[in-house]
């Protein structure tokens, strides 16, 4: 189908984001805003703007019908749904579809199957990819639930089946923890997701979290190799990097075949995640789930193929096959990305919406930032917090911290704290330094040595507090 003007049902950075890589395409833009984002820097950028519906985003950019009511009367024929909101709603891509307009992303019935984390499992165990050790599938009660962890073997993990972002996951250590645990992730995935259902995994305490980016056009897929997302902080990633220093080429090799595998098995349209859990200690790997949608973290891969993978999904769901074969890509150095939110890392990361008083954004060779952000603009208290995400590129990893760390120092955002001073610190630890980490790794880092609030002395370090 023919794609002239591109609906971004999304907000903040991602949403600026794909009005670049449409613009760059030759398309109009209109964006969606909610009644608390008029001046966002992605409505100022957007060919036209379209009001949505109140501030709070239940009422707008989650709500299905109005935000397809909006991009039909705005005269759009696509719509772009970023990371987030609605993304990997079935339901909504459903309506976009039968609304006569362009999905861009996978078909409705892939989100769907994929979504489901018990089916995608069922899938990836189909298409001879390892999966951890659990449950065939959604778990019906508490009297099942714990034959099963007794058969699995005890932590186990209780999971969400729908949705994800660490909502719905607890782990158990045994029966009793279980028998209190379980009703309360259900209770979680029910009112995240609005699906209570659950699964169990054996829980693998020291695992790195690793993910393998692909794109696919519905018959034909790629692997654009893989990022670590191992330092998170209650199970949402701070930084991520490209590729995984901890893989041998051999590991590399077998967890990217295995991706593309799955993908081409589902018939994936479009830019995708698998993402896994490594053991670094045996050199397993065990896929968990798929992100049928970008990822926040999908620039660090650019950098390290030169691919531009929102450039790619809008032509894909244009039509076009895969412009690339696999030996078109190749890994060229190392990438890191880290996440600056509106957070106060001194104060339990505390949000700190607020008025960007004064803006220093850095630059030079191998640095990109993704931002929603410009001076005077203010931070609206309904959204997530992140701000923007300050990507670094070397020849090795040693040297993307060292230019990661001297762009940090370069950036200045006044008004309110920021998550910036948490990354100059990780970029000089010894631990981060050398890759010795894994995804419980930071909050024991944290815990043991909570960040202070920056003095007056540091005031030339990242952020100056309001």
């Amino acid at each position: 189908m023919a794609v002239s003007t591109i609906f971004i049902a999304n907000r903040g950075e991602i949403a600026v984001r794909v009005i670049r890589a449409a613009r760059e395409l030759g398309l109009r833009t209109v964006q969606a805003v909610s009644a608390a984002d008029g001046d966002m820097l992605a409505a100022r950028l957007a060919d036209a703007v379209a009001p949505i519906g109140p501030a709070h985003a239940t009422k707008s950019y989650l709500n299905k019908e109005a935000v397809v009511r909006a991009a039909l009367e705005s005269g759009c024929d696509a719509v772009h749904p970023g990371y987030g909101f609605l993304s990997e709603n079935a339901d909504f891509a459903r309506m976009v579809e039968e609304a006569g307009l362009v999905f861009i992303g996978p078909k409705p019935e892939t989100i769907r199957q994929m979504g489901d984390k018990a089916r995608a499992r069922q899938e990836a165990q189909a298409a001879g990819v390892p999966t951890v050790p659990g449950t065939e599938g959604v778990v019906a009660d508490f009297d099942i639930a714990k034959a099963e962890a007794t058969r699995i073997g005890y932590p186990v993990m209780i999971k969400a089946a729908a949705g994800g972002g660490g909502r719905g996951i607890r782990v158990a250590r045994d029966e009793a923890e279980l028998a209190t645990l379980f009703p309360q992730a259900s209770g979680e995935a029910r009112a995240a997701f609005g699906d209570g259902g659950l699964y169990l995994e054996r829980f693998i305490g020291r695992a790195r979290h690793i993910e393998v980016q692909v794109l696919g056009d519905g018959k034909r897929a790629v692997h654009l190799f893989e990022r670590e997302c191992s330092l998170q902080r209650r199970r949402q990633k701070v930084w991520e990097e490209a590729p995984a220093a901890c893989l041998s080429e051999e590991q590399r090799a077998v967890l990217c075949a295995s991706a593309v595998r799955l993908a081409e098995r589902v018939g994936y349209r479009g830019a995708g995640t698998l993402e896994y859990l490594f053991d670094d200690e045996t050199g397993e790997f065990f896929f968990i789930e798929m992100n049928t949608r970008i990822q926040v973290e999908h620039p660090v891969t650019e950098m390290v193929t030169g691919v531009d993978l929102v450039r790619a999904m809008i032509r894909i769901a244009m039509g076009e096959p895969l412009a690339l074969a696999q030996e078109d890509i190749a890994l060229r150095g190392h990438a890191i990305e880290a996440r600056i939110c509106a957070e106060d890392p001194a104060a339990d990361f505390r949000p700190s919406p607020g008025t960007v008083a004064a803006l220093t954004l850095p630059g030079g060779f191998g640095v990109r930032f993704d931002t929603l952000l410009y001076a005077g603009y203010s931070v609206p208290p309904f959204y997530d917090s992140l701000l923007g995400k300050l990507i670094a590129h070397d020849e090795s990893r040693a040297a993307a911290i060292a230019r990661l760390d001297r762009a940090l120092g370069e950036l200045v955002v006044e008004g309110l704290p920021t998550t910036a001073p948490l990354h100059r610190a990780l970029a000089a630890d010894p631990a981060v330094q050398s890759g010795k980490v894994h995804t419980r790794w930071l909050e024991e880092w944290l815990a043991a040595a909570p960040l202070a609030a920056p003095s007056a002395a540091s005031a030339s370090i990242p952020v100056t507090a309001a």
